[in-house]
């Protein structure tokens, strides 16, 4: 499967939008990572932890694009958005969402 962020394929012609498809995945925050997060933030550097949370969450969430792309008969999704939330108490949840279109590219 084609992804990008682009609303076109080099070299691609699009023939067929089959329609908007999504993913989402939501995570929860670990308290002992958030602790020792803190701490590195406090003394710089990077968070490897939160980093490794944010790397499977935008995984799962393609994935799941990617499937709903492909229930659909596509073979590309062009236009792809990434967001990143925390929702939930106090920010406890992480959440990505992805979007794009579905199409048919030959």
């Amino acid at each position: 499967m084609i992804m990008t962020t682009t609303h076109s394929i080099d070299h691609k012609e699009i023939k067929t939008y089959k329609g908007i498809v999504t993913g989402e995945a939501i995570l929860g925050a670990n308290i002992f990572r958030d602790f020792f997060a803190g701490i590195r933030d406090i003394v710089g550097g990077r968070s490897g932890a939160y980093e490794k949370e944010l790397q499977s969450a935008r995984k799962i969430a393609f994935e799941e694009m990617e499937m709903k792309a492909n229930s659909v008969g596509a073979n590309a999704i062009v236009g792809i958005d990434i967001d990143y939330e925390t929702i939930g108490a106090n920010g406890s949840l992480l959440m990505v969402s992805v979007s794009g279109t579905a199409v048919l590219a030959e």
